[in-house]
């Protein structure tokens, strides 16, 4: 029995021993991520070039991809203006924030840009905003009241100097 106590105290003595050990021993950190790898959604959204991609009807579920996405731009500025690119018109305007989102936007000149533009669904969705922002991936979501309409933006890159 002696010699049974003596063992298991040798053994006990063993597992604390590697327990220490094991408690010592430096952790290596993970080697630190690329700047480039490493995804951050904007949290923000001006001074980007915002391209429209596509538009969900809600009731229908139906949705638009748009063509040709760099024809149709939007660029939120700092000071509440906007300015952007619907097919073959420009324009400008203000957005506001405050208790919801709202852009008011005027074309440049209106040109019939024919075919099978979108300029005036665009500007027709652009003044019927209610609500968006950042869509927590890297775009950005518009959405017209009740969410009845859903506009998608991607990230095309910083805008020029106003």
């Amino acid at each position: 029995m002696k010699q049974q106590t003596q063992r298991f105290l040798l053994l006990a003595c063993l597992v604390v021993v590697l327990v220490v050990a094991a408690a010592c021993r430096p952790v290596m950190a993970p080697p630190p991520a690329s700047v480039a790898t490493v995804a951050t959604p904007s949290t923000t959204i001006t001074d980007i070039v915002w391209q429209w991609v596509s538009v969900t009807n809600r009731p229908t579920g139906a949705t638009t991809t748009v063509p040709n996405p760099q024809d149709y731009t939007i660029i939120f500025r700092a000071d509440g203006t906007v300015s952007g690119q619907a097919d073959c018109n420009t324009f400008t305007g203000t957005y506001s924030t405050d208790g919801g989102f709202f852009i008011a936007s005027t074309p440049d000149v209106m040109a019939a840009c024919g075919g099978d533009s979108l300029d005036i669904q665009y500007f027709e969705l652009l003044d019927a905003i209610v609500a968006g922002g950042p869509d927590g991936a890297g775009g950005l979501a518009l959405e017209t009241a009740g969410g009845e309409q859903r506009m998608m933006f991607v990230n095309g890159g910083a805008a020029p100097a106003p």
